[in-house]
């Protein structure tokens, strides 16, 4: 099996956060704060984020952080 290498892109280029480019891939959205480790939105969000992590990524994503405001 060959795995694809991930790009990365930033929203806007004052943010921490990397989004991987899954545009061939429905339903996936993948974003990291290294290029190292990858988080699944919907499936670690914000269970395996940081404090400090949540923080940035909630800050830099009012609509996400609302979309899954249930799982405070």
């Amino acid at each position: 099996m060959i795995l694809k290498e991930k790009t990365f892109y930033k929203e806007e280029p004052h943010h921490k956060i990397w989004w991987v480019d899954n545009d061939d891939e429905v339903g996936v959205r993948e974003f990291s704060f290294d290029k190292k480790t990858i988080f699944n939105l919907f499936q670690d969000y914000p269970y395996k984020l940081t404090k400090e992590q949540k923080e940035i990524f909630d800050r830099e994503n009012p609509y996400w952080k609302e979309f899954f405001s249930d799982r405070r």
